[in-house]
């Protein structure tokens, strides 16, 4: 690391001192430099200038810098320790400057000039890093947009630390800096999602197997973004056993790219085929996953913040490796009501969506009992009804799904999952719905709730939903039983564009802090229809738990 240097003879913003550059790409520079607090102390950190458009205009300026900055407040939130620190973002003579806490590590595109292409199994590690951020990102529905290897900084001990988050329509600009890892929709200049992200990954590791970007840099960036948007790619050459996964990424057509889920499958499976990686076992993996952040009961406002890492050392950095958390695209509206994406199409989730049979509902653990079904739940439901145990029969076009996480349930013809969201201590969030249908199930386990029922929904729950728009519960929550557990209700409704959306959520628990909540969402207006009264009286009929992914 740089250790002495010599000063420029002005500051930027009369308090950041610019020493050594650290990394350049097109339209970012990045320096080592220093910060002369007021008292005259002088501590390090991470300078990077980013040319913005001409016409960008002073208050777009002002926008752009007060977006970075809080967008990297929200994003150290979800990823600490893993998203650098921005102390400040200004704009001077023309140029974006954001000034993060020096990151003891290096660019990732600056390791790669130094130690030329790395190894599919280095690559994969690194990429895996990378993904975890990114799902955790996708999960309340930020896109980073700006994603190339001179934001990724590894680290001699912990975790990559990542930057640039904010950037991506902070300016008039399709791409601020790096378009030859901009993807396809971006050189268009059209609305760009998730799929951005997952383009550039695969771009990364295109990068870091090759020793060249898939797109090379053009004289502009005009000429670079073209090319990227209708130039074939260039074959890899010594991707080996990433080539299925870069290629898959590197899809045109961003409804066709590779799944986040796929995509941990595919890169971890080449960290186990590796005979020189020195990692564990799959199995021993799985165990050792327990680093973990916390998740709040069943509030799915934030089941997205935590992911479960495992510490893996490979080659010349402990990076971090983590499993199973699938895409999570539309928690942007705080969690609660999940709905597939606008901003960007995903493909089916084939690999996490399990299985779906026309088979009867699988029996219950031997603990659960077997009370009688109960009438549709609503405000005069009796406390004590609970669905049966051991129903056989499914409605005209019901099919039972088991999840891989291990619990099941009816859907109706069509239904599938549209998200996943994993936090921690096993906690996750799946939500089932279908395209054209408003209408959505969701099903949240987590190991950390209380023993009362219905205080977890009164005091975890509800205080995050009336931050929604229009929130009204109806009634009050009430206590029930469930498969011989106990249970509570609680409705509310929302407003969402121009209309209203009518939950209905029980939640319910195992023992040992372990609990399921349902959530059944609606248009209001449908409420009482035979159809929605037929969906959920199916799904408290035929759902049975299972334990933690």
């Amino acid at each position: 690391m740089v250790k002495t240097h010599v000063s420029t003879h002005e500051l930027v913003a009369g308090r950041y001192r610019l020493l050594d550059v650290v990394h350049r790409e097109t339209n970012r520079v990045s320096w080592y430099g220093e910060y002369v607090e007021e008292t005259g102390a002088v501590r390090p950190c991470l300078v990077t200038r980013i040319g913005l458009p001409p016409d960008q205009g002073e208050e777009k300026a002002r926008q752009a810098a007060d977006r970075v900055l809080g967008m990297s407040e929200t994003m150290a939130r979800l990823c600490p320790g893993r998203i650098a620190t921005v102390i400040d973002a200004v704009e001077e003579t023309g140029s974006l400057w954001t000034v993060t806490e020096w990151i003891d590590g290096l660019p990732l595109g600056q390791l790669m000039a130094q130690k030329g292409a790395f190894s599919p199994a280095r690559a994969a590690a690194i990429g895996l890093q990378l993904l975890d951020v990114l799902e955790a990102a996708h999960g309340e529905g930020i896109t980073h947009g700006e994603l190339s290897p001179g934001q990724v900084f590894l680290r001699s001990q912990g975790p990559l630390v990542l930057t640039g988050f904010g950037l991506a329509g902070a300016t008039l600009a399709p791409r601020v800096a790096a378009p030859s890892y901009a993807s396809p929709e971006q050189a268009r200049d059209e609305r760009i999602g998730p799929a951005a992200d997952l383009w550039a990954l695969g771009a990364i590791l295109y990068t870091m197997v090759e020793g060249r970007p898939p797109y090379r840099d053009r004289d502009r960036p005009e000429s670079t973004l073209k090319g990227v948007d209708r130039l074939p790619l260039r074959a890899p050459l010594r991707a080996g056993p990433l080539n299925p996964t870069v290629q898959g990424l590197l899809r045109k057509d961003s409804r066709e790219r590779l799944t986040r889920t796929v995509v941990r499958q595919s890169l971890t499976r080449v960290l186990d085929d590796d005979p020189h990686t020195g990692l564990p076992t799959p199995r021993l993996r799985r165990v050792c996953a327990a680093v973990r952040h916390v998740g709040p009961q069943w509030s799915g406002r934030a089941m997205a913040a935590g992911t479960a890492l495992a510490v893996v050392t490979v080659a010349f950095a402990a990076l971090v490796v983590t499993h199973q958390l699938p895409d999570a695209d539309d928690t942007s509206a705080g969690g609660t009501r999940a709905r597939p994406s606008t901003s960007a199409p995903a493909p089916d989730e084939d690999a996490d969506r399990g299985s779906t049979t026309p088979a009867p509902a699988p029996t219950p653990p031997p603990t659960a009992a077997s009370p009688a079904a109960p009438a549709r739940p609503s405000v005069s439901a009796s406390p004590d009804a609970s669905p049966s145990a051991t129903a056989t029969a499914l409605p005209q076009g019901f099919r039972v799904y088991r999840a891989p996480e291990g619990f099941s349930v009816a859907l109706p013809a069509g239904w599938k999952r549209l998200d996943t969201a994993r936090g921690a201590d096993h906690a996750y969030r799946v939500t089932f719905g279908a395209p054209g249908d408003a209408r959505t199930l969701a099903v949240t386990y987590s190991e950390r709730a209380g023993d009362d029922p219905v205080a977890v929904w009164r005091d975890d729950v509800e205080p995050n939903l009336r931050k929604d728009d229009g929130f009204r519960r109806i009634g009050a929550i009430r206590a029930t039983t469930y498969l011989g557990y106990k249970a509570a209700d609680m409705e509310w409704v929302v407003d969402v564009d121009g209309g209203q959306e009518r939950t209905f959520g029980r939640g319910f628990l195992l023992g040992g802090h372990r609990s399921f909540s349902l959530r059944w969402t609606t248009p209001a207006e449908d409420w009482d229809t035979k159809a929605d009264r037929q969906a959920l009286d199916t799904f408290l009929k035929t759902f049975r738990p299972g334990s933690a992914a």
